[in-house]
């Protein structure tokens, strides 16, 4: 559902309906400083950046420290029909009406961007896809298009000419001016933590204390990209343990093992953190009573596994080599699920235009038919992780990566010869009868089917298949290939 569409589908639902028939979401405490983190088990992506020195670097103090807090947008919860019951149990209407006013009109305010603000993303979102999600032979692949899409944009904000142009070429920009505009209004568009759906977005700055840094431009990452900051000393065990503590925080500890891999080396300048954290419910749940076990046809052999199962009204796309369906999460995005025909690849439709297209349509798409779709697929909880150099290389940032031609003097005129060296992505997306939970990681370091003849048809998930979750803003908040549902 695009943004446009979730406005104009909220604005004319009559708030008795939706008391009647909401079902009382769990409470969410008050945001809090980014260093305290987030707790609840939700979906999750989180990027993170090192910059270090070549050859060498200096020591620091021993113990890390919170220096700066970011401020997110204020929103009313969501109103629970169970917290306007009156005595006598009826609903207090009036009181429940006020809160919805009240949450409605943040909700708007956050979808509300300008038009047109995600222009020139396009050549990005498909250069990514099929670079990260193609090659991956029997394994999963899962990536987060938007959570990159932060870490290179804070990346340009750390970078001058080449280096820098390189970012903007990829993301589409013509001038760093034009990127902080769409850049700010992607994090709006998908911040939402009202109660009921969950995509907080949260950012932080790591700094050698004995390295002077440019103050306006950790004053454009706190304005443009909500980023806090740390200071400590690189390559303690104080500091790593803090920046794997803010990560597990940021991601409801759905990456620990990754994240509790995440070092920095005494070497490091700054590194940079961006996490999505998101969590939703199926609009139309999955009755854990039709869910039974079946084959799934893996590229190594059939395993079996649970299959979730729904009959549905909704619609049916396909192409020249796939079909596929969407999964609604209430009121915000949707869960599209690809299948590549028989005797097709996922590579070989990775590579196919029609399907680059259709895996960013967000369902703006004419081959389209709204019919009973018998919905078969499996309950899955995939992840991966890869290294983003090569890749990123393919797609023209090459001199972040090269201390010879490197520029950061945006910010730090002090230290010459900083590149980055390690760029490291791991993500995670669970499926089940009630929604559904995914997350990234990302480490950038220094030193189908025809249309069908009939109103019904079966879609049925058994072999390899794509993915793509969408928020409410239409934006492709994580990607992914599923060769193993388990």
């Amino acid at each position: 559902m695009k943004a446009d569409d979730l406005l104009n589908s909220l604005e004319h639902v009559d708030p008795e309906l939706v008391a009647q028939a909401a079902k009382p979401p769990k409470k969410t405490p008050s945001r809090r400083p980014l260093w305290v983190g987030l707790t609840a088990v939700a979906a999750a992506a989180s990027i993170l950046v090192g910059i270090a020195l070549w050859p060498g670097g200096s020591p620091a103090v021993t113990q890390a420290f919170a220096v700066a807090a970011a401020e997110y947008p204020e929103m009313a919860p969501y109103p629970s029909e169970a917290d306007y019951l009156k005595a006598n149990g009826d609903l207090d209407m009036d009181a429940w009406r006020a809160c919805y006013d009240a949450w409605w009109a943040d909700r708007k305010a956050q979808l509300d961007q300008p038009e047109g603000y995600d222009s020139g993303l396009e050549g990005y979102y498909a250069a990514s896809l099929v670079q990260f999600l193609g090659g991956g032979g029997t394994e999963n692949r899962v990536y987060s298009p938007l959570n990159l899409y932060f870490a290179l944009g804070m990346l340009a904000e750390l970078t001058d000419g080449d280096s820098r142009q390189q970012i903007l070429d990829l993301l589409g920009q013509d001038s760093i001016e034009t990127l902080r505009t769409q850049a700010r209004a992607l994090w709006n568009a998908n911040y939402c933590d009202d109660g009921a759906v969950t995509s907080v977005l949260a950012s932080s700055l790591w700094l050698n204390q004995d390295v002077p840094f440019v103050q306006s431009t950790l004053d454009t990452l706190a304005d443009t990209y909500y980023a806090s900051s740390y200071q400590g000393e690189m390559g303690s065990a104080e500091f790593n343990q803090a920046l794997q503590t803010w990560l597990n925080d940021q991601t409801g500890g759905l990456l620990k093992e990754s994240a509790d891999q995440i070092k920095l080396d005494p070497e490091t300048v700054l590194a940079l953190a961006t996490t999505v954290y998101y969590r939703g419910r199926w609009a139309q749940e999955f009755n854990p009573d039709n869910t039974a076990p079946d084959l799934f046809h893996t590229p190594e052999g059939d395993v079996t596994c649970d299959f979730m199962r729904q009959s549905s009204n909704s619609a049916y796309y396909w192409g020249e080599r796939f079909s596929a369906v969407g999964k609604t999460v209430e009121s915000s995005g949707t869960l599209w699920l690809i299948l590549p025909d028989e005797g097709v690849s996922v590579d070989q439709l990775l590579a196919d235009p029609e399907a680059q297209d259709f895996l960013l349509s967000n369902g703006d798409w004419d081959n389209q038919k709204h019919l009973t779709v018998n919905l078969s697929m499996p309950k899955f909880d995939v992840s991966g992780q890869m290294d983003l150099i090569e890749g990123l290389q393919a797609m023209g940032i090459t001199d972040v990566f090269d201390p010879a031609v490197s520029d950061f003097t945006p910010m730090t005129t002090e230290v010459d010869e900083i590149y980055v060296s390690q760029a490291t992505h791991a993500a995670r997306v669970m499926v089940d009868e009630e929604g559904l939970t995914a997350a990234a990681f990302t480490v950038l370091a220094a030193a189908g089917g025809a249309m069908p003849p009939e109103d019904e048809v079966d879609f049925t998930l058994d072999r390899p298949f794509l993915f793509v979750l969408t928020g409410a803003a239409g934006q492709p908040l994580f990607a992914g290939v599923v060769n193993q549902p388990g």
